[in-house]
């Protein structure tokens, strides 16, 4: 049995990961972390599901980890990064879908990955993953005579832009192209903006509603345009990849893996 602590443990994506966790039968609840002054700290983390499972949602790192072999992150990059020398401290490999990371922050991922093994993914879908290996061939194919954009929709809680998803498409179609995705990224377009540079990757931004996560690549040439879609309609696919993620990391001790290593399509 794997045993697992989920940090962020009241939010939307805790509580999917936690439901995911309780029915898989690989793996086991042990710990559950969640930030100063939330309101569900002290309460049984199964208790939104109507179970008990013996394990209370706590603000301390070393309670949530003292019994843990993996934790899964999807918090933000401050937080992520105090779990992860927590994480360190106890020897606990971790899965952190975590978006809005700088590079220096990155860097300290990295770092931290070489004390225990870490799987760092900006979407853990298997879904979003096939299509990185899709928008791969694509970009190298379409490689002349085609205008590229990405477009992408989130709920209207979410506080960083573009998605973390919709960044790693822009890298893997740069990099596609021999291109470095700083030199050519475009966020946003307003007013008199010129004529489109072909050399660039533009990048449009959606908020509203309860949208879970759609993303569009889209190739558009002189009478045609080819559109690669990922339409989440529910959070369990990324709270799956996890697993499937926590899996892969339990015959490794240390490293920095993303979910195209898990997966095997490096």
């Amino acid at each position: 049995m794997m045993k697992i602590a989920i940090a962020g443990a009241s939010g939307r994506m805790g509580r999917m990961l936690i439901e995911t966790v309780l029915a898989a039968d690989d793996a086991q609840l042990v710990g559950a972390l969640d930030r100063e002054g939330s309101p569900a700290l002290g309460h049984d983390a199964g208790a939104f599901l109507g179970r008990e499972t013996g394990v209370n949602i706590t603000a301390d790192f070393d309670t949530a980890l003292a019994n843990a072999e993996f934790l899964i992150d999807f918090t933000r990059p401050e937080a992520t990064l105090l779990h992860l020398a927590a994480a360190q401290k106890h020897g606990v490999k971790m899965i952190i879908g975590t978006t809005g990371f700088s590079e220096d922050e990155k860097a300290r991922l990295a770092e931290g990955a070489k004390q225990v093994a870490v799987v760092f993914a900006p979407n853990m879908s298997v879904g979003v993953n096939a299509t990185f290996k899709l928008l791969e061939i694509a970009a190298k194919i379409l490689n002349t005579g085609y205008d590229i954009e990405i477009i992408e929709a989130h709920h209207r809680h979410k506080v960083d832009a573009p998605s973390g998803t919709a960044l790693r498409m822009g890298e893997v179609v740069a990099e596609a192209l021999g291109r470095d995705l700083k030199e050519c990224a475009v966020y946003g377009r307003e007013g008199v903006t010129g004529e489109r540079d072909p050399s660039t990757i533009g990048f449009a931004t959606v908020r509203g509603g309860d949208i879970v996560g759609d993303h569009t690549v889209l190739f558009a040439g002189i009478g045609e345009r080819i559109e690669i879609t990922h339409k989440s309609s529910s959070r369990l696919s990324y709270a799956q990849g996890s697993l499937r993620a926590a899996r892969f990391l339990a015959e490794r001790q240390t490293g920095l893996f993303d979910m195209q290593d898990v997966l095997g399509l490096r």
